[in-house]
């Protein structure tokens, strides 16, 4: 089975799905090496959030839910890794806060993804449905006895035939109560 590649613009810059994932796992990557660097006591998890929202250009979103997880393990992995510090309470509180942060990020912005989805569906939906009307504007000349109007090439001809050839409409004919009792009295009744 061929992997669909989509293709989202970022600027001027086309990336497709294989790059970008690639760039959120160097990314996650060196924010883990970072991470396991510097002083426990510093909020470096909370730089894991660039990575959940450049996985907000991937066209699946269980690739943010999977980005997020990933950051969520690497947050854990570099706690226990590091040795412990005096007030262990504050590096606890941090990784806590990084964790929220993460997963806060991705479920806003998946929603917010799904809402601009939505939006551009109708937009669409709504362009589609402007392209199918068509619409008689502007004056019509029209017989004042036959009532046959006067065609773009200057000929005369039925009303129905102009409006079903420049509209939409469709006509079904069928006889007023005036007319029936002009043309039937035998059959209308008073």
């Amino acid at each position: 089975m061929k992997e669909k590649t989509a293709t989202r613009n970022l600027g001027n810059i086309g990336w497709n799905t294989s790059g970008l994932y690639v760039a959120c796992g160097l990314l996650m990557a060196s924010i883990l090496i970072l991470d396991l660097y510097i002083p426990l006591g510093v909020a470096m998890g909370v730089a894991y959030i660039s990575a959940v929202l450049l996985s907000l250009w991937s066209p699946y979103n269980k690739v943010t839910m999977l980005i997020a997880a990933v950051c969520s393990i690497f947050v854990i992995v570099a706690f226990v890794c590091k040795p412990e510090v005096i007030e262990m309470w504050k590096v606890i509180f941090n990784r806590v806060i990084s964790l929220l942060a993460i997963w806060v990020t991705a479920l806003l912005g998946l929603q917010r993804k799904a809402a601009e989805q939505k939006r551009e569906k109708s937009l669409r939906e709504r362009e589609m449905a402007l392209e199918e009307v068509r619409i008689l504007r502007g004056l019509l000349p029209i017989c004042a006895s036959c009532k046959k109007i006067r065609n773009d090439q200057g000929s005369w001809v039925q009303i129905e035939e102009y409006i079903r050839d420049h509209s939409e409409a469709e006509f079904s004919h069928g006889i007023c109560q005036e007319c029936a009792k002009k043309l039937y009295p035998e059959f209308c009744k008073e």
